[in-house]
């Protein structure tokens, strides 16, 4: 029996895990979650979950938020260089592998129960075909899976960081207040946390909406915290504006959910990751996803086919870094 190292490094929270590999699958044996910006760099924290969990291992793997080139990564949403080399001594391994984080989650889908995934589209998927996967959180991510003639094997993008795409006028004037403020506009730049709180800057320059009193509350007790404070006002509806930029954050995610699935010709299916989806399921679920993502002109029926989940596992990008470590030991 070999046990596993494996992370799973978002903009926020640092998870890490101990798994036994056994002939049955991975089994558990330790957890944690770190805050990112209480650290200076991954290999403190890597020092940290060894020191509080001492089990012996002999493979690592880490998915990491930003593009990994020749074992390193400069991280887009932390303020940190991280090498794979250094990761593996602050583990007490000779040699430690990073990988993206959204191929960390699509390594992971492998390991999902159906109870771990909610259906927006349940279309016809091809076993054979592509996949891909798009994730908000702290940032925006997207990975695709490709079909090599036995298996689908994931490989990394950063389309996240691509231009974003209006699509009718109020979205037109959405870019053009955000190329004020950040000159090149992403998709991370509206798809995100962050981004959510682009979008209701945008709508209450613009005079859109009523904030509410209790909205405003918030946003003044713990502005830090404002994505989140939006997003349950949207929700429950106490304030008129924040309906509307749930109405227009959902939108823009299903529009690039579209992109990404022409892109990839994911006719194996589509998965929504990341923190912020399962918290807007009901949302993402009521049409106006799916109305964006289809809305692609002549190809919509190709779109039609598609199987389109929210990942509801919140360990999911993790249990797939203990499947590509995995992966060294059969």
């Amino acid at each position: 029996m070999t046990n596993i190292l494996a992370g799973d490094i978002g903009g926020t929270s640092a998870r890490f895990g101990l798994f036994a590999f056994e002939p049955t699958g991975l089994r558990p044996l330790a957890k944690a979650t770190y805050r990112c910006r209480e650290f200076d760099g991954l290999e403190k924290i890597v020092a940290r979950f060894r020191h509080e969990y001492p089990g012996e291992f002999g493979v690592a793997t880490i998915g990491v938020a930003g593009p990994v080139i020749d074992g390193h990564v400069v991280t887009p949403n932390l303020p940190w260089t991280v090498s794979s080399t250094a990761v593996a001594k602050a583990a007490g391994l000779d040699t430690l592998e990073l990988i993206n984080d959204l191929v960390a989650n699509a390594y992971g889908t492998a390991a999902l129960s159906p109870a771990d995934l909610a259906v927006i589209q349940p279309g016809t998927p091809d076993p054979t075909g592509h996949a891909c996967i798009i994730s908000a959180g702290t940032g925006l991510g997207q990975a695709g899976f490709f079909f090599d003639g036995k298996a689908r094997r994931p490989m990394p993008s950063e389309g996240g960081h691509a231009d974003f795409a209006p699509q009718n006028e109020q979205e037109i004037e959405l870019l053009r207040f955000l190329q004020a403020r950040f000159g090149h506009v992403s998709y991370e730049r509206v798809l995100s946390g962050p981004g959510l709180v682009n979008i209701y800057e945008f709508l209450t320059a613009t005079g859109r909406g009523e904030e509410g009193h209790d909205l405003t509350a918030h946003l003044t007790a713990s502005p830090a915290g404002a994505a989140g404070h939006i997003s349950r006002a949207g929700m429950v509806g106490t304030s008129t504006r924040a309906v509307l930029a749930l109405d227009q954050f959902v939108s823009i995610y299903g529009a690039a959910a579209g992109n990404l699935a022409l892109n990839f010709k994911s006719t194996g299916g589509v998965y929504i990751g990341g923190g912020i989806a399962p918290q807007l399921l009901s949302r993402l679920q009521d049409g106006r996803f799916l109305h964006a993502f289809l809305d692609k002109g002549r190809l919509r029926s190709l779109l039609e086919q598609m199987s389109i989940q929210v990942i509801l596992n919140d360990e999911c990008a993790l249990l797939g870094a203990a499947v590509h470590a995995a992966q060294s030991l059969r």
